[in-house]
């Protein structure tokens, strides 16, 4: 697919679900179009493919959390698997699909698809270990289901995270995830009280969320509350949870208690079921509360994340960028000099030895001609191991920076040309620009809500 024909199935999904995002497509081609120049973006990607476009969330924990449960009731049939076991190891998107029955599609319908937050995982996958891009349905699947509840948006449901099996490969994705979603879902079981048994879960899930500068949208769900019933001691269990999150740095979040009413276990204390039936109810209608704002949210983030791009393009990527070049550019004329040095050594050699200087027009010129093919072959071999020793020592630190010099030092890029003052400002300028429009854009999808005036003609429109 052609990065055009991605622009138009966004816009073509655009203009039905949030015409108002139309307008920031282009702007996200701007930011391709600078991408691609500097060097910072590979020629077939895009900034578009770094965010979900449909509303995202994510429900994650561990096996027997509930996950799957909360998924079927929430849409209303029975479409997940549910149990103890683990019983499916793959990621599944479910979305709303046209069929009557439920349809099971493989991962490749994700990782081709720009409208999924999954577009090109196979590269990240690829990126955890060789080759295991290519066997992406081991790892995803698609699932389309008629329920009113998932129009206009995508849900993920997770494998659990207590399996060995490819686990460095899920956990990449569920990094992944985290960072495209518009709200996440943690789910953990009370009915395994010591959560310290489930220690490498909370590292990850717990420290993947918390880096990110939206870390409200993540809600930690302690799921099967009701077996605290025949003790009584919920707030002993929640208190527990609490404190192992806190050892792992989490001091504030958003916590919830809830358990399922259909396999709920039988209480004998009508207060204590009462008290647990309120305590339930109430998060429910916060979960719930959350889930109906993702439409509203998505559309804020694609501006925000706009944005963001732009600012870290212009203040970190390309002065890091140009840096980098300087130093290409350096340490190439010095690599110059030397071999220039070299070279007149040599020659100065053969004039005392041989009396080059001395000798016919003819074998002058011929020496002449060998001496600048040599500098030449010097040269380009120069810029070809310095180019090769500056992207090393990025490679690590920012793939897209090891791009972008090996880019911007091509073998008929000038070499005085990154040392210039000038270099990067069209792009900067260019970015600039961007940033003040994604705040326009900002204000218009407040206008959606607000009147500050009292004029409520905008959004009665």
């Amino acid at each position: 697919m052609t990065l055009q024909e991605r622009y138009d199935r966004l816009k073509q999904h655009l203009s039905e679900e949030n015409p108002l995002l139309l307008e920031v497509t282009d702007k996200y081609m701007v930011l391709d179009k600078v991408g691609h120049k500097t060097g910072l973006l590979a020629a077939n990607e895009s900034y578009t493919s770094h965010i979900s476009w449909w509303p995202l969330i994510s429900v994650l924990g561990t096996f027997s959390a509930g996950k799957s449960t909360f998924i079927n009731d929430f849409i209303g049939q029975k479409v997940q698997t549910s149990g103890n076991q683990a019983v499916d190891d793959k990621f599944t998107a479910l979305c709303y699909g046209k069929n009557s029955e439920p349809t099971t599609l493989p991962g490749m319908a994700l990782d081709a698809d720009p409208r999924f937050p999954f577009y090109n995982v196979s590269e990240e996958v690829n990126n955890v270990q060789e080759g295991e891009g290519d066997r992406v349905n081991q790892y995803l699947q698609l699932k389309t289901v008629r329920s009113e509840a998932l129009k206009g948006k995508i849900l993920i449901d997770s494998p659990g995270f207590d399996a060995d099996s490819q686990r460095d490969t899920i956990l990449r994705l569920t990094s992944h995830i985290i960072d495209m979603s518009d709200l996440v879902l943690i789910f953990f079981d009370a009915r395994h009280p010591e959560p310290g048994a489930m220690r490498d879960t909370l590292d990850h899930l717990v420290k993947s969320a918390m880096s990110h500068t939206d870390a409200d949208k993540v809600l930690y769900v302690l799921n099967q509350i009701d077996t605290t019933a025949q003790e009584d001691n919920l707030e002993d269990v929640i208190g527990a949870w609490q404190r192992a999150m806190a050892q792992k740095g989490l001091i504030s979040g958003s916590f919830y208690t809830i358990f399922n009413e259909k396999s709920m276990a039988h209480i004998e204390d009508e207060a204590v079921k009462e008290r647990l039936m309120k305590k339930k109810d109430v998060d429910m209608r916060r979960i719930m509360s959350r889930i109906d704002k993702v439409g509203t949210e998505r559309a804020y983030r694609i501006v925000r994340a706009l944005e963001d791009i732009a600012k870290n393009l212009k203040d970190d990527k390309l002065i890091a960028l140009h840096e980098a070049l300087q130093k290409w550019s350096r340490n190439v004329v010095i690599g110059d000099m030397t071999a220039v040095v070299l070279l007149a050594g040599a020659l100065v050699f053969l004039e005392t030895q041989t009396g080059l200087l001395s000798a016919s027009s003819t074998v002058l010129t011929v020496a002449l001609a060998g001496v600048s093919l040599i500098g030449l072959y010097a040269h380009f071999s120069i810029r070809r191991l310095v180019t090769n020793h500056v992207s090393k020592s990025w490679e690590e630190k920012d793939p897209n920076i090891a791009r972008a010099v090996r880019h911007n030092t091509r073998w008929w890029k000038p070499v005085i040309g990154p040392t210039m003052k000038s270099w990067g400002k069209k792009e900067k300028k260019m970015l600039e620009k961007l940033v003040d429009q994604s705040q326009l854009n900002i204000q218009k999808l407040n206008d959606q809500f607000i009147s500050p005036s009292g004029d409520r003609s905008n959004s009665e429109q």
